[in-house]
């Protein structure tokens, strides 16, 4: 089966999907285009909002407004103002680094982490946003952090390190949101793609959009890969159920650094993907900070 598309936006970098049950829209950022988009599914309405950097991912307040992860700090923000209130300023001491893959947990803590874009090496870092803005780091030497996740109880977090080709899984504190020892889920080494942004189903699987694979994968709670949905761009990035009974998966996509010639064939590269998969999803709790 193949997802189709279903809004032509063209992002640079799609990426950050969640379904907000607040406004029954479909929300994520264009990194490189420097804006946050949304979409109503019932009446295709789309919206932009541009925003004043690249924006790495976000997510609802449980009180109003966004938290937002820029790509060097982390704010809280007020859409309609523009008002920026500066939590924490990201790893200012290395200028190859910058915040990217990032979701709440069920306990409404954000886990955001980062990457080095400028040479590639392992030295950036995953951080935790409790409830009362305190910011903890919870894993060190990151290339690039992805495909961050929950189970449906909270009890195990997914993540990636996109470059290992595997999905690791840690099981998840949802007390105080610490981390246990790491343990291999999924080997993704034999893919034709990388592993990039990632969601949960009701049924316990992950699913896992591919970069540079043309497809995304539901790995099953024992970590086997068990459904496969083509997309028929180079560059799937992030994926997220939504709808009213959560029974669509969104995709977003990518033409970031893509050749002219694939664009040319590819010309929806950059757009909004769904696909009924047959399964429904799990809410993200808004952030509760």
């Amino acid at each position: 089966m193949q997802a189709e598309l279903v809004l032509d936006c063209k992002n640079h970098h799609g990426e950050g999907v969640f379904w907000n049950p607040q406004d029954k829209r479909l929300w994520w950022t264009d990194i490189h285009g420097e804006m946050l988009l949304s979409y109503d599914p019932i009446s295709g309405d789309a919206k932009n909002h541009s925003m004043p950097s690249r924006v790495a991912c976000f997510a609802p307040r449980k009180n109003g407004g966004l938290i937002v992860a820029f790509a060097q700090s982390i704010v809280l923000f007020d859409l309609d103002k523009g008002a920026l209130d500066t939590i924490h300023d990201f790893e200012p001491d290395n200028p190859n680094t910058r915040l990217n893959d990032g979701r709440t947990d069920r306990q409404g803590r954000l886990i955001v982490g980062g990457m080095n874009e400028g040479t590639g090496d392992a030295n950036s870092t995953v951080l935790r946003i409790d409830h009362d803005l305190t910011v903890t780091p919870i894993i060190e030497g990151v290339s690039c952090a992805n495909s961050t996740c929950f189970s449906v109880d909270g009890s195990t977090m997914y993540f990636t390190d996109t470059p290992e080709k595997t999905i690791r899984a840690y099981p998840y504190n949802v007390t105080d949101g610490s981390l246990g020892p790491m343990s291999l889920h999924c080997d993704m080494s034999g893919e034709p793609g990388l592993p990039d942004g990632s969601c949960v189903d009701a049924e316990g699987g992950v699913w896992n959009a591919e970069w540079e694979g043309r497809r995304v994968i539901r790995i099953a709670p024992d970590g086997t890969i068990d459904r496969v949905f083509e997309v028929p761009v180079w560059k799937p990035t992030c994926c997220a159920f939504g709808g009213e009974n959560l029974d669509t998966l969104f995709i977003t996509t990518s033409r970031l650094a893509s050749p002219q010639d694939v664009l040319d064939r590819e010309p929806a590269s950059g757009g909004l993907f769904a696909v009924k998969p047959g399964v429904n999803g799990v809410e993200d709790a808004p952030f509760s900070g």
